[in-house]
């Protein structure tokens, strides 16, 4: 068996680009904090500006304080003033490509379903080769987004 079973994906050998953004975050894996639940996450999230974002989870003793590698990604590029994306791919050793949380997949939902209907492509991927590629909004059916409320003004009593 191959050291790398997921370059051998048809969906990963038909785009060059997705699997070195794969490859991103098979390697920023490594630095995950999981000294708890073993559960390492890697995350490589590519900006419209063709910057690409990592992120990994990061575990704490305090278990809510803990946060997950697709949010880092997010806030790592928000923070450098990225706001728009074209892709995300997230790598574990799961026996199967395991999806993100809620929270991350309605952090996605706040950058990444935009209002000109483009939806962010997600690619999952596990370490042992299983690789699954769909849109975020197959993830996070009837997502809440700033699409979904008007601001309105104060309103005083």
């Amino acid at each position: 068996m191959s050291a790398t079973p997921w370059l051998e994906s048809p969906i990963l050998r038909a785009d060059p680009e997705l699997a070195a953004l794969v490859a991103q975050a098979v390697a920023v894996r490594a630095n995950a904090w999981a000294p708890y639940s073993g559960f390492r996450v890697g995350a490589a999230l590519l900006g419209e500006s063709g910057r690409v974002y990592l992120g990994v989870n990061v575990e704490n003793a305090s278990y809510g304080v803990a946060i997950c590698a697709e949010r880092t990604a997010v806030v790592s590029a928000v923070a450098q003033g990225e706001r728009r994306f074209r892709a995300i791919a997230i790598v574990t050793d799961a026996a199967e490509a395991a999806a993100p949380c809620g929270i991350c997949r309605q952090t996605l939902a706040e950058f990444a379903l935009a209002e000109d209907g483009q939806d962010l492509p997600v690619t999952l991927v596990s370490l042992n080769g299983a690789v699954t590629r769909l849109p975020l909004s197959t993830l996070l059916p009837l997502a809440f987004t700033p699409r979904s409320f008007q601001v309105r003004p104060t309103q005083r009593s």
